[in-house]
């Protein structure tokens, strides 16, 4: 293959994927999210840690304070700090369409500090130190 053609199909492959990142959600493209911009109350609430409480919050928000700029602006509404937010990030984009359709249950996050949840007690194989 001549170093022109390589070249050329350098060029062409980089254009693709220029216009690929510049059509509106196709990053989200086969991922689940809640586009925070665009949703109701209801898909804002299938967010994990996110109820109909802390949904209006964010629509309060959003209508006082005009669009989110970025996923990360969510910690500005009262009730998503940290570490709901980084459960909740996966789940977020700021533009296309919201393609999440159930409520996503929270799991805990596997790093950070807090409180971690104990591991479960295993029981004995051959039945020793129960007691009855």
């Amino acid at each position: 293959m001549s170093l022109k053609r390589t070249h050329r199909i350098a060029g062409i492959l980089a254009f693709a994927g220029l216009l690929l990142t510049a059509l509106p959600g196709f990053a989200a493209e086969g991922k689940r999210v809640v586009n925070i911009n665009a949703a109701d109350a209801a898909q804002l609430a299938l967010l994990p840690r996110v109820g109909p409480s802390v949904a209006q919050r964010i629509l309060d928000f959003r209508k006082e304070n005009g669009p989110f700029k970025s996923a990360e602006d969510l910690m500005l509404v009262q009730g998503i700090g940290e570490k709901t937010f980084q459960l909740i990030k996966p789940y977020v984009a700021t533009s296309g369409e919201t393609t999440l359709k159930e409520k996503v249950k929270a799991a805990r996050p596997a790093e950070g500090g807090g409180s971690k949840p104990e591991p479960a007690k295993k029981k004995p194989a051959d039945g020793a130190g129960e007691e009855r």
